[in-house]
């Protein structure tokens, strides 16, 4: 048996899902206005070990969602797993944030079909990337200001996914542009599947040098009184 813990806190939702042979079996998350995830991330972990009977010693990886996101939460959920890395001495998985949300809704997208994640950056900027419906990212992340111009030269199908739904849809009015509202955040139970075929491949980070993606700079103002 293979057994991964995967740790999504990229965004307002702190998630925690273990792995059996790349199946989800188990899965705590919570998504709240305010960030809870240095409370509840480790709670999580303990409850997931607790009422699944695995004990930490049986993992045989850690994987967590390297954004883009929330730089409190990356720090939050990145340093958690290079802990757990480094007590267990097991390999550290680094997964795409997008792509985890890009993948709630693959099983919805048909052949030609596109997925466009897309992370809150506030204001009317996002954090986005492409892939097409299996999985494969056919434009990289950016980070981008939307406007009624943005994505229009798509004439596929594009299903949007993500906390960005509600705001982006006001100026994202093309026929062929689908909102799926009911998908907002990355949920480490959607990791599972990614995260396996990691392992089995062995693509690792370096525990002691491995850092999230932030994508832009974290900028710490100071103040001029």
């Amino acid at each position: 048996m293979l057994y991964i813990l995967n740790i999504e806190t990229a965004t307002k939702n702190c998630s925690v899902a273990l792995a059996k042979n790349g199946e989800t079996i188990l899965c705590k998350e919570i998504s709240e206005l305010g960030y809870s995830h240095a409370e509840k991330l480790h709670v999580f972990i303990e409850e997931i070990c607790k009422e699944s009977s695995i004990q930490l010693k049986d993992l045989h990886a850690i994987a967590v969602s390297k954004g883009p996101g929330s730089y409190t939460g990356l720090r939050i959920g990145v340093s958690a797993a290079k802990g757990l890395c480094f007590a267990l001495d097991i390999p550290l998985i680094s997964v795409d944030t997008l792509a985890v949300l890009a993948s709630q809704a693959q099983l919805i997208a048909k052949e030609n079909d596109l997925i466009i994640p897309m992370i809150d950056a506030r204001r009317m900027e996002v954090y986005s990337a492409i892939f097409n419906n299996k999985l494969e990212k056919i434009r990289e992340i950016e980070a981008q200001i939307i406007d009624e111009n943005s994505f229009t030269s798509i004439e596929n199908t594009v299903y949007f996914v993500g906390d960005s739904s509600e705001k982006a849809k006001a100026v994202l009015t093309k026929s062929n542009f689908i909102f799926l509202e009911e998908i907002v955040y990355p949920s480490a139970k959607d990791m599972s599947a990614i995260s396996i075929q990691k392992f089995l491949n062995k693509d690792f980070e370096d525990v002691a040098y491995f850092e999230p993606f932030y994508l832009k700079d974290f900028l710490i103002t100071t103040s001029k009184k």
